[in-house]
């Protein structure tokens, strides 16, 4: 069972939903924010070290300030205007032709401290602690977090009824080509029965948004902690999700490149792989993988193709079974000397969504050695993974498209 409720959503007029809308604040630098942003854009709000001239430190005492301050402005200009009434919203992505709808809730920190709502990556207290500071200032969940949840047929007869019988608030599509629609659902018989038909839901999984969530679940417990008369139901308890159905959603690759080839040459490193792995070299012709357990490295101008031999994983294990877990194992540790691939700087990763050309492109600028291409994660592997308790090895999903910041906000503030 999760606790969900409806909620008062902070947005903007449909006349500027589209300016306003963001990418997320993690999935940019502050450079590129900044040459981003224009007048309206959330971008002033998640990433406020754009003010400054020169961009500012992004954790300084003055930034969190500007963040505060420009959400406040936003709100008497007109830009974010809060609904009269507490509704759930209807929240649909397109992307090269395929729509998946999500509904925009407010989810209960308490089902994230008790593991009703589930992850599969461990954070950095660094990031939280970034993040916290950030509700915590505003009393908003300003950017929402993307769960995924367990199928439902009457709420997606709920989603579709919606959809055909009204028209969106907004429609509009980014500058990187993907549509973005939201309906606001006003009855409040609807609103109702979404609330009692997610009380028989098992659980909510966390697909983009770690630190965002555990921040917001944090924030939570320390305004319980405040509250002598603390109830359960106060409006702080809950923070902003949007959630699919988890048979819409679409992981891609996650992919990896490397600096260095650990005092070997490239000969003597193909030699190493072919231990582990049957190995086919494919030529100038960028090549992707195939299927789970194959891999697709660029070398030397180069692409191979790399296919995990038997023994090198174990199909039975939730973890075992990825192929995250077979290159780290098989190819970074062992070879390369790569052990923690959360502070080593010897590796990046770059989503698949920037395509097999931006690893080429990275090994022939001489910034990198070799990249790794990897099969996507299915959501039944990461649900298997959540479901068990187990973590994934860092960086393993990236789901696109993302959400847009902006579209709805949620604030627990007077």
């Amino acid at each position: 069972m999760v606790r969900i409720k409806p909620f008062r959503g902070i947005r903007p007029p449909k006349q500027y939903a589209a300016e306003v809308a963001s990418r997320p604040y993690d999935v940019l630098n502050s450079a590129e924010a900044k040459a981003e942003a224009t007048e309206r854009s959330l971008l002033h709000i998640i990433k406020p070290e754009i003010d400054f001239d020169p961009i500012a430190d992004e954790h300084a005492p003055e930034v969190y300030a500007r963040a505060v301050e420009n959400f406040r402005k936003w709100r008497e200009r007109g830009w974010l205007v809060q609904d009269p009434g507490e509704y759930y919203y209807i929240y649909a992505q397109t992307m090269e032709g395929r729509t998946q709808y999500g509904l925009a809730m407010c989810c209960h920190f308490e089902d994230y401290l008790s593991g009703a709502i589930k992850k599969h990556e461990l954070t950095r207290t660094e990031k939280e602690e970034d993040r916290m500071i950030h509700v915590r200032n505003q009393q908003a969940n300003i950017e929402p977090v993307f769960f995924a949840y367990p199928d439902n047929a009457e709420i997606d007869a709920i989603v579709e009824g919606v959809v055909k019988s009204e028209a969106p608030e907004y429609d509009f599509t980014a500058e990187d080509g993907f549509g973005h629609k939201l309906w606001v659902i006003r009855d409040r018989a609807t609103n109702d029965r979404i609330t009692e038909i997610f009380k028989g839901i098992p659980a909510l999984y966390v697909a983009d948004g770690h630190h965002r969530t555990a921040a917001a679940a944090r924030v939570g417990a320390e305004c319980r902690g405040k509250n002598p008369h603390h109830t359960g139901e106060e409006e702080y308890c809950y923070f902003l999700a949007v959630t699919f159905p988890a048979s819409q959603l679409r992981i891609i690759d996650y992919n990896r490149v490397v600096k260095d080839l650990n005092g070997l040459t490239p000969e003597a490193f193909v030699e190493r792989l072919k231990e582990d792995f049957t190995v086919e070299e494919k030529g100038a012709e960028e090549y992707r993988p195939q299927a789970l357990h194959n891999f697709s490295m660029y070398l030397g101008g180069r692409w191979y193709s790399l296919t995990a031999k038997p023994g090198t994983y174990d199909d039975h294990d939730p973890i075992g079974v990825l192929d995250v877990t077979v290159l780290s194992n098989r190819v970074l540790d062992r070879i390369l000397g790569i052990g923690d691939l959360r502070t080593s700087k010897r590796i990046d990763f770059v989503g698949g969504i920037r395509g097999l050309g931006e690893l080429k492109r990275r090994v022939d600028s001489g910034e990198m050695q070799a990249a790794f291409a990897l099969y996507p994660v299915s959501m039944k592997q990461l649900i298997d993974i959540a479901d068990t308790g187990n973590i994934m090895p860092p960086k393993t999903t990236w789901f696109e498209p993302k959400l847009r910041s902006g579209v709805v906000i949620h604030s627990f503030g007077e």
